[in-house]
């Protein structure tokens, strides 16, 4: 049977994920997606999608999609689903899962990969933050939860772009970029949005990609090579968005490990294993296309806090610069020790 993909849907509150999620509970999109809203706190939206009748658990919408209220246990309610699904009462190929506006999605992520009948039957797609462009910049420096929120993402949904200006759309988006250079970043407009930029995004696949910012890349290499006085003038070199606007020393950043020498396979799984045995509830997203000694193959692997998965991929191309790429995204994450630590690991 196949596995049903699920999208975990987060967002700091007030941020548009209430009014994303009814759009896909009524619009006629043609699939059957079953919405779970994991209520934790105060926020909830029994008042705007469920008014017929918010005793009921379980509401089947006109468009065939359903919406289910958890106040408890997530894998409780997943395996319910599955159960009335295997039953033939309910019809679904598809789950979002709403998480409350003040909740790390790290857990929630975990436990597609920590539970075995979830695992049976579900199979994590991505993780989808909604930001505020309004209101972002404060509360990314005011709540831990809001970074950690940017820092899983595999996408990232900018509401309310039209309550600023198109400069502070900018630096935000440098912000979130910085943060965490995976993410595409991309305006929605009152949730409005096609719904294939929410679904199958295949953020947790361990596949042979790692989309990562170009102008990250581009700003990373700029301030290893260059270490340039904040005034220059060189050619290139935008300054005016990198520093005059106050770089954000954000807890949760990313950082990248390239290199074109191939790594020692015994020394990079002891040295991976001690990272995130020592790191792992500091590291939040970490993914990496490897170059390994004598393998005519790719390696992936990616993981989230402690749970690290790795497979082998798709053979490098001939023309193709066989190169190493890794991005750590965490909190407070000691880079030279990743790095030094990555260096010795490699033939």
């Amino acid at each position: 049977m196949a596995l049903i993909p699920t999208t975990i849907l987060t967002g700091f509150l007030g941020a548009g994920k209430t009014t994303l999620l009814n759009r896909i509970l009524h619009e006629d999109h043609g699939h059957k997606i079953a919405v779970i809203e994991n209520e934790f706190g105060q926020e909830n939206i029994d008042n705007e999608i469920l008014v017929q009748d918010s005793n009921e658990q379980i509401i089947e919408m006109n468009n065939g999609c359903i919406c289910c209220t958890v106040r408890g246990d997530l894998i409780v309610a997943l395996c319910k689903l599955m159960e009335q699904k295997n039953q033939g009462k309910l019809t679904f190929d598809r789950v979002i899962i709403e998480t409350t506006g003040l909740a790390n999605p790290g857990p929630v992520a975990q436990t597609f990969f920590v539970d075995e009948e979830v695992g049976m039957y579900y199979m994590l797609d991505a993780v989808v933050t909604v930001v505020d462009a309004r209101h972002a910049m404060e509360q990314l420096n005011e709540h831990e939860e809001a970074q950690r929120q940017v820092g899983f993402a595999d996408k990232i949904l900018l509401s309310k772009t039209d309550l600023v200006d198109a400069e502070q759309v900018d630096i935000l988006r440098q912000r979130l970029m910085r943060m965490n250079p995976r993410a595409p970043i991309c305006a929605v407009d009152f949730g409005n949005i096609a719904i294939a930029e929410v679904l199958d995004l295949k953020g947790f696949n361990l596949n042979a990609k790692l989309e990562l910012d170009p102008d990250f890349l581009l700003a990373e290499e700029m301030h290893e090579h260059d270490e340039c006085d904040v005034d220059c003038t060189h050619e290139g070199h935008h300054h005016e968005n990198n520093h005059h606007h106050a770089h954000h020393s954000d807890d949760i950043s990313a950082f990248v490990f390239k290199s074109t020498r191939p790594f020692h396979t015994g020394k990079l799984d002891e040295f991976l294993g001690g990272l995130v045995q020592v790191f792992g509830p500091r590291m939040l997203r970490y993914k990496g296309v490897l170059l390994m000694e004598g393998a005519d193959r790719k390696v992936i692997f990616q993981g989230v806090h402690q749970i690290m998965g790795t497979d082998v991929g798709v053979k490098w191309g001939e023309d193709e610069l066989r190169e190493s790429k890794m991005v750590f995204i965490g909190k407070n994450l000691p880079k030279d020790v990743f790095i030094q630590g990555l260096n010795l690991c490699l033939v």
